[in-house]
């Protein structure tokens, strides 16, 4: 029997929908991968409609060197120093049970973390995954670092991941969580790393409260460098939140086809953000020894001082680190997020923000299928359920197998409302 699969089931919630890419693709039928066509151009009509773009197609100004964008920044000065206050506190919001207003932030206080206090953020040999952030005392340097070894481990085992893969999608998803940090628990961030490699594309998807799902194009590809594996093509970011109109979309070359910092390259240049970033794994045969990263952003406070003393703490955590796959080796040497951060505010008084436990979460159900499925003319879906007598898709989230018979189908059509296409009113 043929098999009709579903690639990307999107579906990753019902508003993300609209942000994301689903296809039905076929192994044995031409007409398959037509309808995969089809789909994914209605969608992407939708994604890239509204005003809320942000592209970059100016050359990097880095150089070839690996530490430059992750030990040193990238867009020192900021366009525009008179950022308005509104802006600058949404820099620094956090959950909404931990917001933070310019009143009370932890400028206000001098006093650094007691040992009592960070015994809470301890996370002896990382044995737990970890996002954690802090500022500095006089609000102008934010840094958020994270260890997430388990669940690309778990990942691995999902989707059978070669090393390759493994280090790729370990990379998109640490990428993800330190950018989607601070962003209200709805709201939900999508890193898309679209090359021409063999990997063929890689998808990273955060939520603010550290719910995260991913997944690579081609999941066992043999030996061979991340750069070529990756290759050319673009980056795209899609930033969405239930309450918005339409989604915020962003997209930039892919220069470095090391993902971190092509993803750095992208918030200096599309988004103004003045950051270092550095994600890396560290992958001995099929296990994840070590998966993590850290992101140091300048907010508009910072002064030229405290800019200089972040940049020589960055040197010294460069040292600690002794590699060249920013921060595998503190990380596999039990340096945890929180110690990460100490280092790099270090004589700044670091006031700790937050931290968070993330998790590989999925949010596929068969009445998102079914909702997918309508996006389709009906006489295609019928011409596949009487070719195939079913219709079979798997969520390339979490691999979960679903199956809808001829019957079970026209009945759901027979009790569809609303435009699938539209968040409000759909009703499955």
């Amino acid at each position: 029997m043929k098999v009709v699969t579903m690639a990307s089931l999107i579906v990753s919630s019902t508003v993300f929908l609209r942000c994301a890419a689903v296809a039905f693709t076929t192994t044995r039928s031409h007409s398959g991968r037509e309808i995969g066509r089809r789909v994914v151009r209605r969608l992407s009509t939708t994604t890239t409609a509204g005003t809320g773009t942000g592209t970059s197609n100016a050359r990097s100004s880095t150089s070839e060197s690996p530490l430059m964008g992750r030990a040193t920044f990238l867009l020192h000065a900021r366009p525009d120093d008179s950022i308005s206050s509104s802006k600058k506190n949404h820099r620094l919001q956090m959950t909404s049970s931990e917001e933070v207003s310019e009143e009370e932030s932890p400028s206000s206080s001098s006093s650094s973390p007691t040992a009592a206090d960070s015994e809470q953020y301890q996370n002896r040999n990382n044995i737990r995954d970890q996002i954690f952030s802090a500022i500095s005392a006089d609000g102008g340097i934010k840094v958020t670092a994270c260890t997430v070894r388990n669940m690309v481990n778990d990942m691995m085992i999902m989707h059978n991941l070669t090393p390759v893969p493994i280090d790729a999608l370990g990379r998109a998803v640490a990428c993800s969580v330190l950018v989607s940090n601070g962003m209200q628990d709805e709201q939900v961030f999508q890193l898309t790393v679209d090359g021409d490699g063999p990997l063929r594309g890689i998808v990273a998807i955060s939520s603010g409260r550290g719910e995260v799902r991913g997944y690579v194009g081609n999941p066992m590809i043999g030996e061979m460098s991340l750069q070529e594996a990756v290759g050319k093509g673009v980056l795209k970011i899609v930033k969405n939140h239930p309450s918005w109109p339409t989604p915020y979309n962003g997209i930039s070359a892919i220069r470095h086809s090391d993902i971190d910092r092509d993803v750095g390259a992208y918030l200096a240049e599309s988004e103004q953000r003045s950051c270092a970033l550095a994600a890396a794994t560290s992958v001995e045969g099929i296990l994840c020894k070590a998966a993590g990263g850290y992101l140091v952003e300048k907010l508009p406070e910072c002064d030229d001082e405290t800019m200089g003393k972040v940049e020589q703490n960055l040197a010294t955590l460069v040292k600690k680190d002794g590699g060249d796959t920013l921060p595998t080796n503190l990380l596999l040497n039990g340096v945890s997020p929180y110690e990460i951060c100490e280092i790099i505010l270090d004589g700044l008084d670091m006031q700790p923000l937050q931290q968070i436990e993330p998790v590989a979460k999925c949010q596929c159900t068969e009445e998102r299928l079914f909702r997918a499925l309508r996006l389709l003319p009906r006489a295609e879906v019928d011409e596949i359920l009487e070719k195939e007598d079913q219709i079979e898709a798997r969520c390339h989230f979490c691999g979960k197998v679903y199956r809808m018979g001829p019957e079970e189908v026209e009945a759901k059509f027979a009790q569809a409302k609303g435009d699938p296409s539209k968040d409000d009113e759909v009703d499955v």
